[in-house]
């Protein structure tokens, strides 16, 4: 496991730390790690960034498209990958995937998403992945209603794609996370679900489930082989 090599780059510093960002985002940083996180994925100053379904919240969003603003970087959201990536064919220095292949898994779109983001990257290009993780060894179609996902199954699928595993952290693990709620991992921080389907949580399993604080996650940096078509 690789732990970042922290840099001192100001400008992520500052783009972290603005108080434009939402006071929401801000708070969950202790838990989300956000300069640590981007330094081991190897963001840069200038670069081309693709964040894939960065959602409404834009939690990733509201930190990386300032920052490529001040770097003279391009910050490019991209909602239906196989429809466009947003940038010409080889020429993304990074695609960020963050929560999001759990919802993949589940309606067939992991293959044909990770080829187009092989696509648009450039060789030695990072595709970077923040994912929650199920338990090892578990069936896929099992774990991703929950939100979860086996983080080897993650990396079977980018190698299958092309892709090099050149990192994995354990910046954003949580062994408090047993993956055991009532209502998946949006029974955790910040969803927060407390009721659906006739099942109310009792305040002693709300203030429980708050106690362990965000999911479990992996933390992945795959790279386009230099050597790729």
């Amino acid at each position: 496991m690789e732990m970042p090599t922290l840099s001192e780059d100001a400008a992520l510093q500052a783009a972290v730390a603005s108080t434009s960002r939402p006071e929401a985002d801000r708070a969950r940083d202790g838990e989300r790690h956000p300069f640590e996180t981007l330094t081991f994925w190897g963001l840069q100053p200038g670069l081309t960034v693709v964040e894939i379904e960065p959602g409404r919240s834009g939690w990733w969003r509201n930190i990386l498209e300032p920052y490529a603003a001040a770097t003279g970087g391009r910050y490019v959201p991209v909602n239906r990958p196989t429809e466009g990536m947003g940038v010409a064919d080889g020429t993304a220095d990074m695609v960020v995937v963050a929560r999001a292949f759990h919802n993949w898994s589940r309606d067939g779109r992991a293959e044909p998403y990770l080829a187009a983001f092989f696509k648009a990257l450039k060789p030695g290009g990072v595709l970077a992945v923040e994912q929650h993780r199920a338990v090892e060894g578990l069936n896929v179609a099992d774990t991703a209603p929950s939100g979860y996902v086996p983080e080897s199954w993650v990396i079977h699928a980018a190698r299958r794609a092309g892709f090099e595993l050149e990192a994995r952290s354990e910046l954003n693990a949580n062994p408090k996370d047993d993956r055991d709620h009532p209502f998946g991992v949006w029974s955790l921080k910040p969803t927060r679900t407390s009721e659906r389907d006739g099942r109310t949580l009792t305040p002693d399993e709300r203030a429980a489930l708050d106690a362990i604080g965000e999911s479990d996650r992996m933390t992945l940096r795959f790279r386009k082989p230099y050597a790729a078509d």
